[in-house]
């Protein structure tokens, strides 16, 4: 029932669809959503998630985790995250994926909502350190579709692993495309 209301949401209120599949038989994936250009991506995410009807969680550091805002932030499939002591995120964020039964993270590879020129590799290297597929997911308010692609399974050479993935995002634009990353 909830999924239903999410959906309606989703398409009759705000216009958007949905395209690809959203494949519930992984249980543990990180998804690179892009392009990530303002604070709208958020709530259109968490929208699409409810429409999609599956848990895709998200990091956020510890202290937005106190209550009174606790449950709120887990419900909406938020995990804290330890970042004191200098403890490598990667590894922590890895080490997440251990604990889990289900676990799929969205990560933006861009980190900001401003233009940049180079993609983070964290969640590269989270997805190799835990063993899990790459779920590219585009957002373009151009067109006002989600669109899952296929999961890609990290080969450890970054390089030609990026022009595969970056393949998904060619022609998807951002709330504010000027600060979307080019995708050569």
């Amino acid at each position: 029932m909830k999924k239903q209301i999410y959906k309606w949401i989703f398409k009759n209120l705000m216009g958007w669809k949905i395209e690809g599949n959203f494949d519930e038989q992984i249980k543990k994936s990180i998804l690179m959503v892009m392009p990530h250009t303002s604070w709208h991506d958020f709530y259109i995410a968490i929208i699409c998630r409810g429409a999609v009807g599956s848990g895709i969680n998200w990091i956020g550091k510890k202290e937005l985790f106190r209550f009174p805002f606790s449950y709120f932030f887990t419900s909406l499939g938020g995990v804290p995250l330890d970042r004191s002591g200098g403890l490598n995120k990667v590894e922590s964020i890895a080490n997440i994926f251990k604990t889990k039964e289900t676990f799929r993270l969205g990560l933006s590879p861009e980190g900001t909502r401003k233009k940049v020129e180079t993609l983070k590799t964290g969640f590269y290297y989270i997805a190799l350190k835990a063993n899990v597929p790459i779920i590219p997911v585009s957002i373009n308010f151009e067109k006002k579709v989600v669109h899952f692609g296929n999961p890609f399974n990290p080969t450890g050479n970054i390089e030609s692993d990026f022009i595969i993935l970056n393949k998904h995002f060619v022609g998807a634009k951002g709330k504010i495309p000027e600060n979307g990353y080019s995708v050569s």
